[in-house]
């Protein structure tokens, strides 16, 4: 039995994004999007989208608008999370992010990427890999955290950094590529 489109993007394969089921859930999304950056802000209001939008929260979750992610049931965030105004979350594979993780404004997580080779790319299929963000990181202003990467607990990533490769834990990470700093 073949895998659907969706089994195939959230496993890293190749898969058609113009399914549409895919597109009926992007859709949707969209509309809790437009909804959620339309509210002042009402914290109980706010909540009740992202419980519909996300495919997880904890607690103590502020979300400061605009906010823009593809699908958002593959956002898992946990407690005391905060991300400042017009963060991106492409999620087409799981973006799972801990507790006590800050974002400042225009961090733009990545799940999505394409084929290398030009003529694999224009056939059309795309394929995601996963983000995590562990415990008590916080990204700096403009980081782009591109798919696949791990940021470890406690570390901090400077603003404008550009995330390649994983990034170990306890550490500040600076620059484009970004590398590790110094320990903390």
């Amino acid at each position: 039995m073949s895998k659907t489109n969706l089994e195939k993007m959230l496993a890293g394969e190749l898969y058609d994004a113009g399914d549409p089921v895919l597109l009926a859930m992007r859709v949707a999304a969209r509309e809790l999007m437009q909804q959620y950056n339309q509210t002042t802000y009402d914290r109980e209001i706010r909540g009740a989208i992202l419980k519909k939008l996300l495919g997880q929260m904890g607690t103590n979750i502020d979300i400061q608008t605009p906010f823009f992610c593809d699908y958002g049931t593959n956002i898992r965030v946990g407690e005391n999370f905060f991300a400042n105004f017009n963060c991106v979350f492409l999620d087409c594979a799981n973006i799972t992010i801990g507790n006590n993780v800050f974002l400042a404004p225009n961090v733009q997580l990545y799940t999505a990427h394409h084929p290398i080779l030009a003529a694999e790319r224009i056939k059309g299929p795309e394929l995601a890999s996963a983000i995590t963000i562990e415990d008590n990181v916080w990204l700096g202003g403009g980081t782009i955290i591109c798919p696949g990467v791990t940021i470890g607990t406690n570390s901090t990533i400077g603003a404008g950094s550009v995330v390649t490769k994983d990034i170990p834990a306890n550490v500040v990470a600076v620059g484009n590529p970004c590398r590790v700093f110094r320990e903390l």
